[in-house]
């Protein structure tokens, strides 16, 4: 029951209430599935090991940091509260897929539905695409950036912005919380590595149904959104899983071709990819590190940094905005809960730190009945989960990087997926228990002081080039 209302849970929050239940969003359905799958978790959280979870303590830390964000950053105890309730329910992913998602089928289950979700949107805005959309010129009496008039109605699956060439493109994007093309481009570029969790050994029907041709929606997909982060994501990803096989040199060969393929292929919808083109974006990260220089401690309160730019715009960079917004408080406790998930996902992904277990039954150990309820992991799977983790997690990083998307739900459901695979792990005595909260502080601050000195110095240099 609390597996099937947390995959519902995620299925209203990526595609909306509105989208899901029309009218009957105005009586807040979502908040009724949020309290029943919180009831239904609570036996199982009690018994789990999220109550002694660093992530845990990470997400506690940050939703005290953005309490304090509008207590103090914006001296209104309302707007901390307000804060806060818009904080959890995206936190609040992390622990329904520890308690929920624990096994690989479940893990299969939920990068389904997020497949699905995305085709859903990918399919509606070709569709609008395809409807006829004006080259040169804006519908008339709409805005720049407003939605496209495809006939009668309004696509709010498409963006218009204008080129370098200075002809209008259209981009495609989501509802909701992803409802702009960088943000959706995102999600699909995080979606892609997960997709291999459908791979079967010498088994070519299977893997071009479930495996490759997916994937090819989806790079379709993050074409249609000519998100240049994404792209730039794609490119690590493919650096990340190519070298591996072939070596670091060929692979950063390999993705510098598929980088100017892309480009070639008009990708970016025209838009350049260089320093110069990026001058708007370094200078609202030049603008985030003064504000948090002037509210160093709390910040200047969650989802309020684009109040405290020139132009009104948010940094576009998830460092600089959960700095800015939280101060350094949420910024530790958010390096603290990258950390920790980074550092689980990369253990379990090593052949070095993973290894066979004697506890693992066989077949022929298991009674009929208890067959379902058994996965057979060993070393090799476990190790091929935690890869496929750390890829979608290293391109949420990068688009991330041109992004102000620090607390997304997308964030903590990829930490809860990469929790969950070690808790497998751990379980069949195959990894060692996780790091003690001890040596994992210190490494969360110096992660906190390395991610600010290198904006700064980042800002700086492109400053210097321009």
């Amino acid at each position: 029951m609390g597996f099937v209302l947390s995959i519902f849970y995620f299925v209203t929050y990526y595609l909306t209430p509105a989208y899901l239940f029309g009218s009957l969003a105005d009586a807040h359905i979502e908040v009724i599935v949020v309290v029943l799958v919180f009831l239904v978790s609570l036996p199982g959280l009690m018994k789990s090991f999220l109550l002694k979870n660093t992530q845990v303590l990470a997400l506690m830390g940050l939703a005290v940091a953005v309490f304090m964000s509008g207590l103090i950053g914006r001296h209104w105890a309302g707007g901390g509260v307000k804060a806060f309730f818009s904080f959890i329910p995206n936190a609040m992913a992390y622990v329904l897929v520890c308690l929920h998602c624990t096994s690989k089928k479940r893990m299969q289950v939920l990068v389904l539905m997020l497949f699905l979700v995305c085709v859903n949107i990918i399919a509606h805005g070709y569709n609008d695409l395809r409807q006829g959309v004006p080259a040169n010129a804006p519908p008339p009496g709409m805005a720049l950036g407003g939605p496209v008039e495809v006939g009668a109605t309004a696509s709010p699956y498409l963006l218009r912005q204008m080129n370098n060439e200075e002809h209008w493109t259209y981009r495609l994007q989501g509802l909701g919380e992803i409802n702009d093309p960088n943000d959706f481009g995102q999600l699909l570029v995080c979606i892609i590595p997960l997709m291999f969790i459908f791979w079967r050994t010498r088994n070519f029907l299977t893997n071009i149904l479930f495996v490759f041709l997916p994937v090819s929606v989806l790079l379709f997909g993050v074409f249609l959104t000519h998100s240049r982060g994404a792209l730039v994501a794609l490119t690590a990803l493919a650096i990340l899983a190519a070298r591996r096989r072939i070596g670091t040199v060929p692979a950063l060969v390999l993705a510098g071709i598929m980088f100017a393929g892309a480009l070639a292929f008009n990708f970016t919808g025209g838009r350049d990819i260089s320093a110069s083109a990026g001058e708007d974006r370094t200078a609202l990260w030049g603008e985030g590190i003064a504000l948090l220089k002037s509210h160093p401690l709390f910040g200047v309160g969650f989802g309020d940094l684009w109040e405290f730019t020139e132009s009104y715009l948010t940094a576009h960079n998830s460092v600089i905005v959960c700095a800015a917004e939280l101060g350094v408080f949420g910024l530790f406790f958010w390096s603290l809960y990258l950390f920790s998930t980074m550092r689980d996902a990369i253990a379990v992904a090593s052949p070095q730190q993973v290894s066979e277990s004697d506890q693992i039954p066989t077949e022929d150990d298991l009674d009929q009945r208890a067959r379902w309820r058994i996965e057979l992991l060993d070393k090799e799977e476990i190790n091929r989960l935690g890869r496929l983790l750390v890829l979608s997690l290293t391109g949420f990083l990068v688009a991330g990087w041109f992004l102000s998307r620090a607390f997304v739900m997308t964030l903590f459901l990829l930490g809860g997926m990469a929790e969950a695979v070690y808790e497998m792990a751990v379980k069949r005595g195959m990894i060692a228990p996780r790091m003690k909260l001890a040596r994992v502080l210190p490494y969360s601050g110096g992660l906190a002081i390395c991610l600010i000195l290198m904006m700064y110095i980042m800002v700086r240099a492109l400053n210097l080039m321009h």
